[in-house]
């Protein structure tokens, strides 16, 4: 087969180009058929294979499914808003008759009776779902560098020898690849946000507030982490694909954009330094291009906010652990123990925060991070936005661009701008963790690429609540600052 053989045709490249959201329009209207569509994106995932960016890959239903769009349509009946959507779900999110490993080996062959509440709200809508993202080993990381036999390190598209970040990598890498235009992950600390970033491609954290009441989307039916701050969160390459899965699960109305003059964003410090250059330089051009668009850059307060948030964060993530996987296993039927799950854990670092986690190293911290740290991070919060006026918090998603992937420990360390090392883990997520635990929603987007073609993300964060007004935000900074370019490798 010669190399041009190999090369997508022209309606499939044009395929691949397109977003949910002229995907969905297409099918509708009957000038893109859904089998064919999809009959494009599986072979795109298997070209793309080497990315390891899926663990399952649901072809023959997929079809199946897909031709009952088209069959639908043809027959005059009306079609549901995501009819014949491929999507690709992070594998600790329960999908029926489907495996939820959770990249991990006691789960490898673990097939939930029932969909998990987001997953069904997708498929009532008419999606379909095309494969199970692979990701950091039961979401405890934030490089996706996996050592299950079955799962292997996701690689980013831009350069698969760096990380897609995590632990929502495989999502994120199987989107910016083209193999399916939008998908759902999880984020406890900003497993959404940080392979968004890396990746090039749009993702939110919604509200959490209380872990009650105040969630914007029904999280249940995933393998957890933290309870208090676990959440599902949509994944895509634009805004307005984000924006139409969002009100999917939530049920609320697509927002319209925002105009951007006159908008207050805070721009805190504790965010901003340091920053390694590349990111640094893609940034403070963001800056500028937001102070032309009229956007009125608040450069004051916060300094406490990462020593507060350090009280609230590792105390939740490596105490919940103990009660929550225990009782998905329970609710689910899964007939496992914590022990169990952790017995088999193959990445060196997940090994080590369950060594934490068994040994309940928090557990004397816990009170005090639920009952006492955590309000008065989320009131530090509340009264910045208040204080200043603000209708959002700006800053880089990540302090560093996607890092070489590390296969010895899975957490690479790295230094950013002229500071000590520290393990990829905790610099990546430094900037997403605080509105973790604040409970408050957060959107990523990409900003621009550096000189060496790699994706640098921005991230608004809004009150508790607003993840409506976020989004119609979003919806003009990606009008003015526009999609990246896909991978070379990928088209």
């Amino acid at each position: 087969m010669s190399k041009a053989d190999d090369q997508p045709s022209l309606a499939a490249q044009a395929q691949l180009a397109l977003s949910a959201s002229d995907a969905v329009a297409a099918i509708a209207n009957g000038s893109l058929g859904a089998a064919d569509y999809m009959h494009t994106l599986l072979a795109q995932a298997r070209a793309q294979a080497g990315l390891n960016s899926l663990i399952t890959l649901n072809a023959e239903a997929a079809l199946d499914a897909a031709a009952r769009v088209d069959a639908a349509r043809a027959a005059g009946h009306a079609l549901p808003p995501l009819a014949g959507l491929p999507i690709v779900v992070k594998d600790n999110i329960d999908a029926r008759g489907m495996p939820t490993t959770a990249g991990t080996p006691a789960l490898r062959d673990w097939r939930p009776a029932t969909n998990a509440p987001s997953v069904q709200r997708l498929l009532d809508a008419g999606a379909i779902i095309l494969g199970k993202a692979n990701l950091h080993e039961l979401a405890f990381g934030a490089t996706s560098t996996n050592f299950s036999s079955f799962a292997g390190h996701v690689k980013n598209p831009y350069d698969s020898a760096r990380i897609p970040g995590g632990s929502s990598g495989g999502t994120a890498a199987a989107l910016a690849a083209r193999i399916a235009p939008a998908g759902l992950g999880t984020d406890t600390g900003g497993s959404t946000r940080v392979p968004a970033a890396l990746c090039g491609i749009v993702g939110l954290r919604p509200s959490v507030g209380d872990g009650g009441s105040q969630r914007r989307y029904d999280s249940s039916g995933t393998v957890p982490i933290s309870h208090t701050r676990d959440t599902v969160g949509p994944m895509a390459r634009t805004v307005a694909d984000v924006a139409l899965l969002d009100s999917v699960l939530s049920g609320l109305p697509v927002p319209s954009p925002e105009p951007l003059a006159g908008l207050r964003f805070g721009v805190p410090a504790a965010f901003w330094q340091p920053l390694d250059a590349d990111v640094t330089a893609v940034m403070a051009q963001a800056r500028e291009t937001l102070a032309q668009a009229g956007v009125v850059l608040v450069e004051l307060g916060m300094q406490d906010v990462m020593e507060a948030n350090g009280k609230v964060s590792f105390p939740l993530a490596l105490h919940e652990p103990r009660q929550a996987i225990p009782a998905y296993l329970a609710a689910s039927g899964a007939q496992l123990t914590l022990d169990d799950i952790a017995a088999q854990v193959a990445s060196p670092d997940v090994r080590h925060a369950f060594g934490a986690i068994l040994g309940d190293a928090f557990g004397a911290a816990y009170p005090d991070a639920v009952q006492v740290q955590r309000p008065r991070l989320q009131a530090l919060y509340r009264d910045y936005f208040a204080r200043h006026r603000l209708d959002a918090i700006f800053f880089p998603t990540t302090p560093v661009c996607a890092v070489a992937i590390d296969g010895v420990h899975g957490s690479s360390r790295i230094a950013v701008a002229d500071g000590a090392p520290g393990d990829a883990f905790t610099t990546l997520i430094r900037n997403t963790d605080p509105a973790s635990n604040a409970g408050i929603p957060g959107l990523s987007l990409p900003a621009g690429m550096t000189a060496a073609g790699l994706p640098v993300g921005m991230e608004i964060d809004g009150p508790l609540g607003s993840d409506s007004r976020l989004l119609a935000i979003g919806l003009s900074l990606e009008a003015l600052f526009g999609p990246l370019p896909a991978p070379p490798a990928c088209v």
